[in-house]
């Protein structure tokens, strides 16, 4: 019973919804990731966007490229830190 939903392939499963953001430091721009969608600079940390069946594979490759992963949000949960300090300015003024 259990063995026939999964292999008819309408599985509802949560993680394949589920999306995190990486918080990565150090990144260096090199051949392996001149193709990359999103800019980043060497000074500064970069959000990197990544399915839950990815985050291994992100993981490594992050890693090759000579970055430190220095946090890890679930996307509805993600707040940049520029983000953050928005807010409570907001809330200082009420």
């Amino acid at each position: 019973m259990l063995g026939s939903s999964l292999v008819g392939g309408s599985s509802s499963s949560p993680s394949k919804n589920r999306v995190f953001v990486y918080e990565v430091a150090g990144l260096k721009q090199n051949e392996a990731n001149d193709g990359n969608s999103y800019p980043f600079r060497s000074s500064s940390n970069v959000f990197v966007r990544v399915p839950y069946n990815r985050m291994n594979e992100e993981m490594q490759r992050i890693g090759k490229m000579g970055g430190t992963i220095v946090n890890i949000q679930s996307l509805d949960n993600f707040q940049k830190p520029s983000d953050v300090s928005n807010e409570n300015a907001d809330n200082s003024e009420d």
